[in-house]
């Protein structure tokens, strides 16, 4: 029945190989009781666990009723410790947290059986070896003989053809040791019993026959037939399969034995659900607020045109693909707007603002807009100098998120700032520039002056008067003084006291502190700033444009700074342009700002740009963004942006909260490494252990998300009665069920990954060294 070839066995710690078993070769009958002998390390226990497919071997074969198991896989050998092999351990190894019956189930579990079978079977065992009263007690509430008769019941569930014997009465008492091996001895009439043990008195009253082993070596064998029996049924393999909800009542066991612990974890992981779902409800009633803050902020919502086309129905794809609510708005806009996307040429991808359409912009109604802001791409080179270092606050802007801006005028005939700025800004000290060469200083709503600032104005002190900002000064340098020439290529010089000091420096004066107004800081985003005015671009422009480098970039084709040789084709053209345009050639502005006059003027902007439009090709075409119609259009959007990022700030601690589980999961798998070997022993697949450990991390996650639910239904009360109090809005955080639902499975999805490594690893333990662990 079975027969064993050859089989070679070693194990290596670092250098050192020890060899377990040495071409041992044994054959054994279906009906016998064998009993194998030997000194520690003599090869024993290994010999077993190869035979009980527990342990791998190195050399040889294991042959199974006439089928070798040379290339059977892991489950393979998990459908054979199920099918045909019961196992009997010294140490019992029984699942401490489920009761007698469940623990003899469970073999029958993984085997498929139903139910109402596999507890008929479970019972009829227990009761055959004396435990029929005991049926629903744990292991800790019985005797060593008892847990023994346990284990004697779990290894018969199945009928396995094989029985297993590991020191079976080494753990118990001589009397309790005979009933036990009587027990064993009735079993192998009609099974083959294969017993380890170091009880020469049991092995020769019990055994028909002895198998003695020396130093991994067969050395006596009393059996007088060793050849094997003809072996008529080819062995057939049939696959164990621990469902979902088995594994989902061992860990609702397991949980139950810790269940201070659970709760505690459960409620540290509902602080994020508590979090955003509070979130959420409050975003469908601040919603109402919307329409207020849109003519609140009418004048201050340009229709923008940028060198790279951007258009109201690419944004609003973009943010209607990230709003989650699919009420009747949406709906509609779905409907009677279809929006696609389609590959599009590199050239459509930019505008072309060129001298016939800024001319066609000159000439719009004056009524239509409030101001007009102009950005270029020209390089304004600023220089400073702090403790006798020198350097260029375009450096500072870029390292440190300094604004460094123009100001928007009335109009485009009209070079005076426009009277927004004082419509959203408070002019601390001094005044609005009224030359090119005045700027203009913006401190936060704290009054305070950041270090880039300071830095940027030459100011080398902590405590700062506004006197101190006044009288401070930016040198501005001309490309003729900044770049050098060599060999066709153009250097900018290092920053020195000969630049600094060249008198041909133009010196920018701060001529005022302003500050955003409290009343629009939901507006403005309030930073340190420098703004000048469009005329020191003029300036600038007027200047640099007959500049040595600018005539050298004309008349070359590759970038006269980089040495990067420009493409033939239209791109290069748009990169030699920006060169330019870096540079301080005269050119289009790269992005146009129109103010509408209040909120209703803005429909007539739109309709003198489409105006333009028709008359044009598709390619020449001037894409724009009405940033008005954006926050019409998807009302919604502005509250769902606000939302995400807070619920962004709160998933933070649902990815701790994942950690946490996993870390969790992982001291479990510590906890429960004897379970992970007895449920391989009884034939669990790795698969079959991964889902013990996710049904843990289900259980808590399900458990947690339903918490954080509660918690946050009741925290609505108290919420919505401040509320009140403070916007006299009634009832304004309503928990919408459907986002209830789907935080809860948000919940356990973050747990299963949370997880996932610790199961992983569970999976992985070796069931031999699982089965030692105590």
């Amino acid at each position: 029945m079975l027969q064993l070839k050859n089989i070679k066995k070693s194990y290596k710690t670092g250098n050192f190989t020890q060899v377990a078993l040495d071409n041992v070769s044994l054959n054994f009958k279906k009906h016998e009781f064998v009993s194998i002998l030997g000194p520690s390390g003599s090869g024993k226990t290994t010999l077993l666990n190869i035979i009980g497919g527990l342990d791998r071997y190195d050399k040889g074969d294991l042959i199974i009723k006439g089928k070798s198991t040379k290339k059977f896989k892991d489950r393979d050998f998990d459908s054979y410790r199920n099918k045909s092999v019961g196992f009997i351990f010294q140490n019992y190894n029984l699942i401490s947290h489920i009761d007698i019956l469940s623990n003899v189930e469970m073999g029958m579990t993984l085997s498929g059986k139903r139910r109402k079978e596999r507890k008929k079977i479970a019972k009829e065992l227990l009761k055959k070896v004396g435990l029929g009263d005991h049926l629903h007690k744990k292991p800790n509430q019985l005797s060593g003989g008892q847990m023994q008769r346990v284990a004697i019941a779990r290894a018969l569930a199945n009928d396995p053809e094989i029985i297993l014997a590991d020191e079976p009465t080494g753990a118990l008492d001589s009397k309790t040791s005979k009933q036990i091996m009587d027990l064993i001895k009735e079993i192998s009439k009609d099974k083959l019993v294969i017993m380890v043990t170091h009880n020469n008195e049991l092995a020769k009253e019990y055994s028909d026959r002895i198998i003695l082993m020396k130093d991994g070596n067969v050395v006596g064998d009393t059996s007088i037939n060793t050849k094997d029996e003809e072996i008529k049924e080819e062995y057939k393999l049939k696959k164990t399969k621990m469902n979902f909800f088995t594994a989902l009542n061992l860990s609702l066991n397991n949980i139950r034995t810790k269940k201070g612990r659970t709760i505690l974890t459960s409620f540290a992981s509902s602080i994020g659900i508590i979090g955003i779902s509070l979130i959420l409800s409050l975003s469908n009633g601040f919603t109402k607020q919307i329409d207020k803050f849109e003519r609140d902020t009418s004048d201050a919502m340009p229709v923008i045109i940028s060198s790279i086309k951007t258009s109201n129905e690419t944004i609003e794809e973009q943010v209607k693909s990230m709003n989650p609510n699919n009420d009747e708005s949406e709906t509609k806009y779905t409907k009677n707007k279809e929006v696609t996307v389609k590959k599009v040429n590199d050239d459509d991808k930019y505008n072309n603002i060129n001298d016939e359409f800024m001319n066609y912009l000159k000439n719009i109604n004056k009524d239509y807009i409030s101001s007009v802001g102009l950005s270029y791409t020209t390089s304004l080179n600023m220089i400073q100098k702090t403790d006798d270092k020198y350097y260029t606050i375009q450096s500072l802007a870029s390292d440190n998120n300094l604004s460094i801006t123009s100001l928007p005028f009335n109009s485009f005939d009209d070079k005076n700032i426009s009277k927004i700025i004082t419509s959203y800004y408070d002019i601390l000290e001094g005044r609005l520039p009224n030359n090119y060469d005045e700027i203009i200083i913006e401190v936060n709503t704290s009054n305070v002056i950041e270090e880039s600032l300071k830095k940027a104005l030459g100011i080398n002190k902590d405590n700062i008067t506004f006197d101190d900002i006044l009288n401070s000064q930016i040198k501005l340098v001309y490309n003729d003084d900044l770049y050098s020439e060599f060999d066709g290529y153009f250097i900018q010089k290092n920053i020195n006291k000969e630049i600094f000091d060249n008198p041909n420096n133009l010196t920018l004066k701060v001529v005022g502190i302003m500050r955003a107004k409290k009343s629009k800081e939901n507006v403005l985003t309030s930073s340190s700033g420098i703004y000048y005015t469009n005329d020191l671009v003029n300036h600038v422009i007027e200047k640099n444009n007959e500049s040595k480098i600018v005539k050298k970039q004309e008349t070359s084709d590759y970038s006269v700074l980089t040495g990067v040789k420009f493409e033939n084709n239209s791109k290069g053209e748009r990169d030699k342009k920006t060169s330019l345009d870096y540079l301080g050639k005269k050119t289009t502005p790269s992005m146009i700002n129109l103010f509408p006059k209040d909120f209703d003027q803005k429909d007539n902007i739109i309709k003198y740009l489409d105006e333009y439009n028709n008359s044009k090709d598709a390619k020449d075409k001037i894409a724009y963004l009405d940033q008005a119609k954006l926050i019409t259009s998807v009302t919604g959007g502005i509250m769902t942006g606000i939302t995400t990022v807070l619920v962004a700030f709160s998933s933070i601690s649902l990815i701790v909260s994942s950690i946490m589980i996993g870390i969790i999961t992982y001291i479990s798998v510590l906890e429960r490494v004897k379970e992970i070997g007895i449920l391989r022993s009884l034939g669990a697949r790795k698969k079959d252990i991964r889902r013990v450990f996710n049904a843990e991390t289900f259980i808590i996650g399900l458990f947690s998300g339903a918490l954080g639910i509660f918690i946050s239904w009741l925290l609505l009360f108290p919420v919505n009665s401040i509320l009140k109090n403070i916007t006299k809005l009634d009832n304004v955080a309503v928990m919408n069920i459907n986002y209830a639902i789907v935080l809860v499975a948000i919940s356990v999805l973050l747990t299963l990954i949370g997880g996932a490594i610790p199961s992983k690893i569970a999976s992985k333990k070796d069931p031999v060294e699982s089965l030692r662990v105590e």
